[in-house]
Parts: structure tokens; C-alpha cells; sequence
């Protein structure tokens, strides 16, 4: 199994930004995942309100929070 990345390595998940991702936007689609399932989106500064609301407008959001909260057990 490869290392987890750094915190440094961690990019905004928007289409071409390369910036340092400050939150994980952890969200499923309930069709299709179970409620415990979460995928992580990462967002910089500049995107966090775009890609959360792409999410929230669809019903998926499920939890924002900072990079350094994430965990191994959110992928």
C-alpha cells in the first residue's frame, strides 16, 4: 500500500486548480453508497463555496471539514 500523502501534497479537487487544499468536503450519493460510505473531495480557499454547493444542491454534502482533521479512515 502506498504512504498516505502529506498535508503539503493535498490539491483543491476543482478542475485545474493545482492550489493547497485547506478542506475535505466529505459527501455520498445515497443511490449509491451506503450512509456510512464517504468519498472526500479537497477544496482551497478559493473553491470550498463552489464545490460545496455543487454538492449540497444535489443532496450529497454529508460534512466540511479542515484537511488536518482528516483521517486514514477517510481515505
Amino acid at each position: 500500500m502506498p504512504p498516505a500523502p502529506r498535508r503539503a501534497d493535498l490539491r483543491c479537487s476543482a478542475r485545474s486548480c493545482r492550489s493547497q487544499a485547506s478542506s475535505a468536503l466529505l459527501w455520498n450519493n445515497p443511490k449509491l453508497h451506503t450512509t456510512e460510505r464517504l468519498k472526500v473531495w479537497l477544496a482551497c480557499e478559493e473553491h470550498v463555496v463552489s464545490l460545496s454547493e455543487f454538492l449540497s444542491i444535489r443532496g450529497f454534502l454529508r460534512d466540511t471539514v479542515a484537511v488536518e482533521e482528516l483521517t486514514d479512515a477517510h481515505g
